[in-house]
């Protein structure tokens, strides 16, 4: 009776140290090199890794495939968001009447929307590193829907700041800016075709997005309208769901930041407030690129004309409307404007992004695009001639062929001026400070229209400051080019200098 009961006990003893053991001498049914593997995988047999960090390698870039179904999506994303605030002219006499205010205090409800969402580019970074550029747009479209539905609810024009200015242009931020990012990341060789493809987005937004305001205008009046409006801004959430992304899958049940090495438990307070400093400072610099800024001398010339160019690029698509409806114009027909400009966009982008995908065009996409823009600020005098329908139908047509170069080249060229690990951290700091210019630039023209009383000196001034960052551009490329050449400079890609 010992002898079995012994026995027993040392049977479970034995059988305790097998299973004990048993991790160990099965190495590869959860790990690979130190790689974790999915619990699927290891039952299926199969042998993939899955990577923890999303971006620790070089991708390969498939120039089509599911590329294509991104492109579609990004399109429909910038339609939703760099063509609204255009929309926000149908509705400017309304908003003026309702909360009984001036050019200028209604002109701030669009110039927040647009300033927030180039400004909120470095919490969008922090965002597309932290969930990936799938989920960040998803929740862009959560924030842009929900605030202007927020909006049909305000009461005064403070509260429309915030809901249809700051929380809408927030929603923006998180949309525009990953599916720029991602779409890079898809196409290398056909980059140029795919971001003139992507900026018809902002045009089929100018087309189709006037017509349903008015529209909504007529039959729902401004309320009802933001309401639906809000609904349809919803849409992003879907695009955003199909941006997968090309690197390998993060481990199911862990979030990103299981994935940091732990801390010390035993760590004195201050050295936990030198290490937040430290991680804070070093967030700081990864993404608001200060290095490029500092040490890229055609990223800081760039950065420097597309900022002085955003004071007046956007202000005509603003004041556009209330320009034609205060010289007694139709609103259908004022609208109808900047659907004839969304058309122009459509029709002359997709060839445009062809033809500059050509070998010629490596390196000269700068200059094509300084010259457009000298164009696009030179139109706006047309304005200055009369209000009629002839006069503006052909400001609109002029606008819109040298704003499709504009939008096409746009990204392409800060996309030539660095390596494209760093351009999310890039296209945040340059969107910093767009936003202050973007900001102060349709006030700055309500003041201008309440004390002249006359709206074709908004025009005349955004003729001027487009037209001055075009040449400052042109000239600058220029002189740097001369430099390389003449091989007193290295190429700033290179440039070993510091800040």
């Amino acid at each position: 009776m010992n002898r079995r009961k012994g026995s027993k006990v040392a049977g479970d003893c034995d059988s305790l140290q097998m299973e004990s053991k048993a991790p160990e001498q099965t190495p590869n049914m959860g790990q690979k090199n130190g790689e974790i593997m999915d619990s699927e995988e290891v039952e299926n047999g199969k042998s993939e890794p899955i990577v923890p960090v999303a971006m620790d390698g070089p991708v390969t870039a498939p120039d089509g495939g599911w590329g294509w179904v991104v492109l579609v999506s990004t399109i429909l994303v910038l339609a939703l968001t760099l063509g609204f605030p255009s929309c926000i002219g149908i509705f400017y006499t309304d908003l003026q009447t309702e909360f009984q205010a001036s050019n200028q205090e209604t002109s701030w409800v669009p110039s927040i929307m647009t300033s927030v969402l180039h400004a909120g580019g470095p919490f969008c970074s922090v965002m597309v590193e932290r969930f990936g550029c799938r989920t960040t747009v998803m929740v862009g479209g959560v924030l842009s829907g929900l605030g202007m539905a927020a909006s049909s609810f305000t009461h005064t024009i403070t509260e429309l700041y915030i809901t249809a200015g700051v929380i809408t242009g927030l929603g923006f931020c998180f949309s525009f800016q990953p599916t720029v990012t991602i779409l890079g990341h898809y196409f290398v060789r056909r980059r140029a075709f795919a971001n003139a493809m992507s900026s018809t987005g902002t045009a089929l937004g100018l087309c189709t997005l006037p017509l349903l305001g008015n529209y909504l205008h007529t039959e729902l009046g401004w309320r009802g309208s933001f309401l639906v409006l809000g609904a349809v801004l919803l849409n992003c959430c879907v695009c955003g769901a199909v941006m997968r992304p090309l690197w390998g899958r993060r481990h199911r049940g862990q979030p990103l930041m299981n994935h940091r090495p732990l801390q010390p438990e035993e760590e004195k307070p201050k050295g936990r407030m030198r290490a937040l400093w430290a991680g804070l400072t070093a967030a700081l610099r990864h993404h608001m690129a200060f290095d490029l800024l500092c040490n890229n001398l055609r990223y800081r010339v760039y950065a420097v004309g597309i900022t002085w160019m955003m004071l007046g690029f956007l202000v005509p698509l603003i004041y556009l409307v209330p320009y034609a409806t205060a010289h007694n114009m139709e609103q259908s027909r004022a609208a109808l404007l900047l659907s004839i400009l969304g058309i122009v966009n459509i029709v002359v982008r997709p060839p445009i992004g062809l033809l500059f995908s050509l070998p010629w065009f490596k390196g000269r996409h700068i200059y094509v695009f300084s010259a457009a823009l000298l164009m696009n600020g030179l139109s706006n005098s047309i304005c200055c001639i009369d209000a009629s329908f002839p006069v503006l139908l052909a400001y609109v047509v002029t606008y819109g062929l040298s704003m499709s170069v504009v939008g096409s080249l746009m990204f392409t060229v800060l996309m030539d001026t660095l390596d494209m690990s760093r351009f999310p951290a890039a296209l945040g700091l340059l969107a910093i400070m767009e936003s202050v210019t973007l900001l102060i630039g349709p006030p700055l023209a309500g003041i201008l229209v309440d004390r002249t009383g006359e709206y074709f000196y908004v025009f005349f001034a955004c003729s001027a400051t487009v037209a001055s960052s075009a040449v400052f551009l042109m000239v600058s490329f220029y002189w740097l080019d001369r430099k390389v050449l003449k091989g007193q400079q290295v190429p700033p890609q290179v440039s070993p200098a510091k800040c």
